[in-house]
């Protein structure tokens, strides 16, 4: 997932090593064993462009899961979602993400640093306040790959390939979409040439309008969801079409979720 790089300072971003390996053992799940808050995001199927977000959390390994909230409606990439470089082994039992396919990354991913325009934010996990100068660099072909780095201080080739301002307000007639967001920590440090980059929660621009592969929703959802976040409790981002979630719930000790109440 992307770091923030300068000439004297290097920012990581609580990237996450990935796994890449084939099967799915239940031990699997110990790799997010400690997490104590999941974020968890379901779609209808690999095609989906939108899906719900629901909270949940718990005290101890032993604890089940518990909802926290109302699920809130979100917005995915625009080509759906495929399986992305995360915690999780990568599989091949369906698509994969790869650069420029504007697929959600599909998986369980550490959640790291939240990001925005202004120089803080209600929030407990690290917070970064992006400036003109920050981009997320998303050409495969540079040193600095799935990194946001800043480039009034480090100078390397493709740079100004990079489609990835963060500071959209400013670069791109004023977008508030990454106003408030946070970083999904799929492919961590660019490890995957091709593999993907960029992947965020953050705002959406209107509802039902989907992203470049990064979940989105809006601005009341995202205040709830960084206010209830804290970097103390491992947090991890999973993203699954139904289908898959139904299958893995067990093997990845995945919370239950309530069917909804049926209206009079």
């Amino acid at each position: 997932m992307p770091i923030r790089r300068t000439a004297t300072a290097l920012l990581v971003l609580s990237l996450a090593a990935c796994a890449h390996r084939t099967g799915l053992p239940s031990a699997d799940a110990r790799h997010w064993a400690d997490a104590r808050q999941m974020v968890l995001v379901t779609s209808a199927d690999w095609d989906a462009t939108g899906g719900e977000l629901r909270r949940f959390e718990r005290n101890g390994d032993d604890d089940g899961w518990k909802q926290v909230g109302e699920p809130v409606p979100v917005t995915l990439g625009r080509g759906g979602s495929g399986w992305g470089l995360g915690l999780n082994p990568q599989r091949g039992d369906g698509p994969v993400k790869r650069e420029g396919d504007g697929k959600a990354p599909a998986g369980v991913f550490a959640i790291g640093t939240a990001f925005g325009y202004a120089d803080s934010a209600k929030t407990g996990l690290r917070y970064q306040a992006m400036t003109a100068n920050d981009w997320c660099i998303d050409v495969p072909a540079s040193n600095y790959y799935n990194q946001i780095i800043d480039r009034s201080t480090v100078k390397a080739p493709h740079l100004d390939q990079s489609s990835e301002p963060m500071r959209r307000d400013i670069h791109v007639d004023g977008d508030q979409r990454y106003r408030e967001g946070f970083v999904i920590e799929h492919n961590a440090g660019g490890a995957a040439r091709e593999g993907g980059s960029c992947i965020f929660a953050h705002l959406w621009k209107a509802p039902g309008e989907t992203t470049a592969g990064c979940t989105a929703m809006a601005p009341a959802s995202m205040d709830a969801l960084l206010a209830w976040l804290d970097a103390r409790r491992k947090p991890v981002f999973v993203l699954l079409p139904k289908a898959e979630y139904a299958a893995l719930q067990h093997n990845w000790k995945l919370p239950e979720i309530a069917a909804p109440e049926a209206r009079p």
